[in-house]
């Protein structure tokens, strides 16, 4: 709501929601019937841009060989991988049983990419 009152000229200031043009005289709120002088809406442009990149976010799409956010920032344990014996593991957890049993950790050996969970 806050946003709306800051920069939305087709937005009711009272509740945030769109406003509808009623006549040539004035817009109305549909929800709260706050009333807005027509001149203040008519002729103005609305214009965004979407990029490709913003869709790709949106969509959780990665270029190939493009690490996502996600992958970039996995916390990582000391612990070896039971496969390769690697050293290093990154790691994630769930809550996938109810609230009171414990989390269950997902592992990936980042060397031969080998995955196992505990827990």
């Amino acid at each position: 709501m806050e946003k709306s009152r800051e920069s939305g000229f087709l937005f009711c200031n009272w509740c945030g929601t769109m406003l509808v043009l009623k006549s040539t005289k004035y817009a109305e709120c549909p929800l709260c019937k706050t009333t807005r002088n027509a001149k203040e809406i008519i002729n103005k442009d609305i214009a965004y841009t979407v990029t490709a990149e913003d869709i790709r976010r949106e969509l959780g799409i990665s270029l190939f060989g493009e690490k996502t956010q996600e992958e970039a920032e996995l916390p990582k344990i000391k612990k070896a991988c039971e496969k390769c014996q690697h050293p290093e593991l990154v790691y994630t957890t769930r809550q996938t049983r109810s609230a009171d049993e414990g989390q269950t950790t997902y592992y990936t050996c980042p060397n031969c990419a080998h995955r196992f969970t505990e827990g």
